[in-house]
């Protein structure tokens, strides 16, 4: 665990790196072996001081799950609010970057990494099943739903893991949303959307993209999936981190949202 020391006067921090090894045995003391395939949500400065910065957290996760026998996944997501049927999105697999964090964005650029096609929702996966698990993204229907990679990841007994992050950044909810076949998540008309493939080659894709500004309250359900067993808690160098069975999860947060479809809405107080 990283340690910090301070000289005061000076304004200079001490710090002990946190290293490859010690974010292996992290990841081995939260659950992951060997044969692992994980979805990797994560935040590279929440670890600590991270010798070699996010190609170490990208090698320990890979030997944490043996590429040879496993897989890490990363979201690689280009969706904004303004894309709509007006402002269709352009996504090039090789030059549109991701927003979700510095991990991601190293990752996908890496040789061995296979990127999706989806515009809006992309992961990037390396490992045995990364074909497998990123073939044909672009022609689901919504961005993470059937056919999706966060959909196959919890049909293959995959687990999903929030490397410093809460539960609100686990987008495998909007998977589950879109089993449960909630409306409010999804734009009502479809977009067609341009997408640049490895070879530089133009594919149109008609899809129904995010719909933003609805509120939701995911992490209500940290204690629910702890109290389960679909969920353990963990420290990887400094950041609390949390390691989720997705299939427990798609079962139990499905069953709530066919119940309620705003289970998971954060709704003002005295609103129905």
């Amino acid at each position: 665990m990283l340690q910090l020391s301070l000289k005061r006067k000076a304004g200079i921090y001490v710090m002990q790196t946190v290293s490859q090894s010690d974010i292996v045995r992290d990841l081995r003391q939260l659950g992951i072996m060997q044969g692992a395939e994980i979805l990797v949500h994560s935040s590279l400065s929440s670890i600590g001081h991270v010798e070699g910065g996010a190609n170490t957290v990208i090698n320990a996760l890979l030997e944490a799950v043996d590429p040879h026998k496993g897989t890490v996944i990363v979201p690689t997501i280009t969706a904004n609010a303004q894309q709509n049927p007006d402002n269709p999105p352009l996504y090039n697999v090789h030059n549109t970057p991701c927003w979700t964090g510095t991990i991601p964005e190293t990752f996908r650029h890496r040789q061995d990494a296979v990127r999706s096609l989806n515009p809006s929702h992309s992961t990037a996966a390396i490992g045995t099943n990364a074909e497998n698990l990123m073939i044909g993204h672009e022609d689901c229907r919504t961005p993470c739903g059937f056919g999706s990679p966060y959909y196959r990841l919890s049909r293959r007994g995959g687990k999903v893991l929030l490397l410093g992050v809460t539960l609100k950044s686990n987008t495998s909810f909007h998977m589950i949303e879109d089993l449960a076949d909630v409306k409010f998540h999804l734009q009502p008309q479809p977009t067609e959307c341009t997408i640049i493939d490895c070879m530089g080659k133009r594919h149109l894709r008609s899809i129904l993209l995010h719909k933003w500004g609805t509120r939701r309250k995911y992490p209500i359900l940290h204690q629910p999936f702890l109290e389960l067993g679909i969920m353990r808690e963990g420290l990887i160098g400094q950041a609390a981190s949390l390691l989720i069975d997705a299939k427990g999860m798609v079962e139990y947060t499905e069953a709530l949202l066919r119940k309620d479809p705003f289970y998971l809405v954060d709704r003002p107080i005295g609103s129905h």
